[in-house]
C-alpha cells in the first residue's frame, strides 16, 4: 500500500529536530523498521515526517565513567558489532543480534526500537535487566528515565509530546557478571513470543545478585522481581524460573495462547539463568 501524503523534514541538527517535532502533526523517522510499515497500512499518518538521520552525535557509542553510552541512531548492527559493546555490556550485544534479519539489524535503530516499545521487542527484557538509564529530549531540555519508569504499557514510553529519545546508558559489567539472553522467536517476523535476559553475579558459586528482564509475555516488558529475590537468597535456578510468570496477565494471540506463553517464560527463564549462572562462573 502506499502512504497518506507528508512533507519529509530534514534537520541538520538536535534543536532543529526538537523544534520540527513541538508540532503534534510531526513524527521522528530513525530507521524505520516500525514506522514505514505502519504508515503503508495507514496505521500511521503524520502530516510531518522528521528525519533524524542528519543529525550529528546520535550514532555514537563511547564509554563514560563506568558507563556505555549509545546514541539513540546507532543501529542494531552497529551494537550487535561493536567491540566495546561486546566486550563491556556483552547482553545488550546478545540482544541486538536476536532481532529481525540482517536488513533490519542495518537500518533500525536503538532509539527507535525502544520508543516504538513493541510488547515482544528485544532490547527492553536487556534494558531492564542491565538497569539501563534513557536519555529524552525536548525543547525544555533533556531528562534521564529509568528503564523501569521508561516502558509504561503497549506501544507506550514515557516520551512525551515533542521529545527524543537521544541516548542509552547501560553499565560497563564488573568481573564475575554473567549474562544470557534466550528467546522463542516468531520465525516470520523474529519477534520474541518470550523472551528472558538474565544478568547474574556469583561469588563462590552463590548468586549475589540478579536481575532479570522478560519481554513477550504480557502487554510490556518487567523485571522478575520475584526471581531476583528467589535467586539471591539461594533458591535453585529451576525452582526461581518457576516463579518468572506469578501474577502477570500473559498475552494471547494467533502465535501463542496465554498458558503456552507462561510454559515458555517458565522454560526460557530457567535456561536464561543456567547461561547466565555458568558465565558468571
Amino acid at each position: 500500500m502506499i502512504a497518506h501524503p507528508f512533507d519529509y523534514l530534514t534537520p541538520k541538527s538536535l534543536p532543529e529536530a526538537l523544534l520540527l517535532l513541538a508540532d503534534p502533526d510531526a513524527k521522528a523517522l530513525a530507521g524505520g523498521m516500525s514506522l514505514i510499515p505502519m504508515m503503508k497500512l495507514r496505521l500511521a499518518a503524520p502530516a510531518k515526517l522528521v528525519d533524524l538521520r542528519g543529525v550529528p552525535g546520535l550514532t555514537s557509542i563511547s564509554e563514560e565513567s563506568g558507563r556505555l553510552k549509545i546514541g539513540a541512531l546507532a543501529t542494531h548492527f552497529d551494537i550487535e558489532s561493536s567491540r566495546l559493546v561486546r566486550a563491556k555490556c556483552p547482553l545488550l550485544a546478545m540482544a541486538a543480534a536476536h532481532i529481525g534479519d540482517v536488513q533490519v539489524r542495518n537500518m533500525g535503530t536503538i532509539g527507535g526500537s525502544i520508543a516504538h516499545a513493541d510488547p515482544a521487542a528485544d532490547y527492553p527484557a536487556a534494558l531492564q535487566a542491565l538497569e539501563a538509564t534513557i536519555s529524552i529530549a525536548g525543547v525544555g531540555g533533556t531528562r534521564a528515565v529509568s528503564a523501569a519508569e521508561f516502558f509504561v504499557d503497549t506501544f507506550t514510553t514515557a516520551v512525551g509530546p515533542g521529545e527524543l529519545v537521544v541516548e542509552v546508558s547501560v553499565p560497563v559489567e564488573a568481573a564475575g557478571t554473567g549474562t544470557s539472553y534466550q528467546k522463542c522467536l516468531q520465525p516470520a517476523s523474529g519477534f520474541a513470543i518470550v523472551g528472558v535476559a538474565a544478568r547474574l553475579q556469583a561469588v563462590s558459586g552463590n548468586i549475589s545478585m540478579a536481575r532479570i528482564g522478560v519481554t513477550g509475555l504480557s502487554g510490556c516488558s518487567f523485571r522478575a522481581n520475584g526471581v531476583e529475590a528467589l535467586l539471591e537468597s539461594g533458591s535453585d535456578p529451576q525452582a526461581a524460573a518457576a516463579a518468572i510468570a506469578n501474577g502477570i496477565d500473559a498475552n494471547s494471540d494467533i502465535h501463542a495462547s496465554a498458558e503456552y506463553r507462561l510454559h515458555l517464560a517458565r522454560v526460557y527463564a530457567a535456561k536464561a539463568i543456567r547461561a547466565a549462572l555458568a558465565a558468571a562462573r
